[in-house]
């Protein structure tokens, strides 16, 4: 069965649901949990004097994004000692978010991805992207999609 399971997180109402069936599954197996938060940059724009932000301002803004993924991570370590399961915290800073998840699985060793999806269709789907869908389709190990 699963020995390390990847949970990816965003700290969102949806994602909790993730996270908790992630930490359920790892504590009836025994399989260990990594809990992934992927940090975007900061959007900068590529025309000359199209930002209204220092360097320094920006570096601020993602290390308060990234201080944020840090407490959303080790909120799920939290859970899962709570229910045995040990858990590794992991925040990633990268605007390529399904290959972030991708790539930190291989980097734990993970044999199971969990993450959740907003069930976007259509237009929105298409606007708005699917890193869930992306990874679903790309990853070399099983992802277990929850709604």
């Amino acid at each position: 069965m699963y020995q390390r399971i990847l949970v990816a997180t965003d700290g969102s109402e949806l994602s909790s649901t993730a996270v908790h069936s992630a930490i359920e599954l790892a504590a009836a197996i025994g399989a260990e949990l990594v809990a992934l938060y992927v940090v975007a940059r900061y959007p900068v724009s590529y025309f000359e004097g199209g930002t209204s932000l220092s360097v320094e301002d920006i570096a601020e803004v993602e290390k308060q994004w990234s201080d944020k993924g840090q407490a959303v991570v080790e909120a799920v370590r939290a859970k899962a000692a709570a229910q045995s399961v040990k858990a590794r915290p992991v925040v990633v800073q990268s605007d390529l978010v399904a290959e972030s998840i991708m790539a930190t699985a291989a980097k734990h060793g993970c044999d199971l991805v969990v993450m959740a999806s907003h069930g976007r269709k259509g237009i929105k789907r298409v606007l708005l992207g699917s890193e869930t869908q992306h990874v679903l389709t790309h990853s070399t190990v099983p992802v277990l999609v929850l709604r």
